[in-house]
């Protein structure tokens, strides 16, 4: 029921909740997603193989340099106004006039960065540059502010953010599947066609009264391209050499990556070049991030 209704995203650049952190640090970054590989390194759960060499399937996102062209303010929910940096070159790039910057109110509780991503910096095809807001840490409203000052008009990169065995959420939009029935939609039941001939279809649409078909019953309709946010995801590494990373003929669908890398474990929605967003994880203690011992990199020589 959390995942009604099941239409069309709207975008793939997908709004996120940000936490509050008390500590001064960013918290959050977009990337694009390359593709999967495989990694080795030393298991330091609480399994039956801690200790040893494991061997698990990994995802590649590949994160262009971040650029911070601006701040905004909110009072609760509602946006007191923005600021830009005094930078020319990064505002045209990022599309901002200086005429259009709307006086700030006093009284601001939060406080954002607005960012774009350069996807021209890839290897992939896309060009236009993608805005979008990210959160950050901070005891009070004023070290935050100060904070963000500094980081007006820099560049950010994945180290800059995360660190190797960290939690991060992921928010994408999942791959698209387009019109589908019941049995994949809903993962219903394949009936036996005796009695009615059919297999793939719904048995029934609802009771007799309300005398109506509620939304709750299983139907055809829009599959993928859905609005999704998996948890817990762990950072296995954050590489600076794209060449460890590439295989010898790019990647399916993505070509090689140009810039630095996080490889998540697991996977991550959505299809090759989609862009995702990584945050702190919210369910779990950052400060418990153990780094990881990592073995060999190993590609999945398919």
């Amino acid at each position: 029921m959390g995942f009604r209704p099941r239409k069309r995203s709207v975008t793939q650049n997908i709004n996120i909740n940000w936490q509050c952190y008390p500590e001064k640090r960013l918290i959050g970054v977009p990337g694009y997603k390359v593709g999967m590989t495989h990694v080795s390194y030393v298991d330091d759960s609480e399994s039956v193989t801690k200790g040893q060499e494991i061997v698990s399937a990994a995802t590649v996102i590949e994160v262009p340099p971040v650029t911070v062209y601006g701040l905004r303010y909110y009072d609760n929910m509602r946006s007191l106004g923005d600021e830009f940096t005094v930078d020319e070159k990064v505002l045209k790039l990022a599309g901002v006039k200086k005429k259009k910057e709307l006086k700030i109110q006093p009284g601001a509780k939060d406080i954002r960065l607005l960012v774009f991503i350069n996807p021209s910096k890839t290897g992939f095809g896309k060009k236009h540059i993608e805005k979008m807001e990210l959160g950050f840490g901070g005891k009070d409203i004023d070290e935050k502010t100060a904070y963000a000052k500094e980081l007006l008009g820099k560049d950010l990169c994945a180290k800059d953010v995360f660190k190797s065995g960290e939690y991060v959420d992921i928010a994408a939009v999942t791959k698209g599947k387009g019109w589908q029935g019941a049995v994949k939609r809903f993962g219903i039941a394949t009936q036996r066609p005796k009695s009615t001939g059919k297999k793939r279809h719904v048995g029934t649409l609802g009771q007799w009264h309300p005398n109506y078909v509620l939304y709750t019953a299983p139907q055809a309709g829009q599959t993928g391209y859905h609005r999704r946010t998996e948890l817990n995801k762990r950072v296995l590494k954050i590489g600076e050499k794209p060449e460890e990373i590439n295989p010898s003929s790019g990647f399916p669908n993505y070509g090689f990556v140009k810039n630095s890398y996080i490889l998540i474990k697991g996977s991550v929605p959505g299809p090759a070049k989609r862009l995702v967003k990584l945050r702190l994880a919210l369910r779990m203690d950052a400060g418990n991030a153990k780094e990881l011992q990592m073995g060999d990199i190993c590609l999945d020589p398919k």
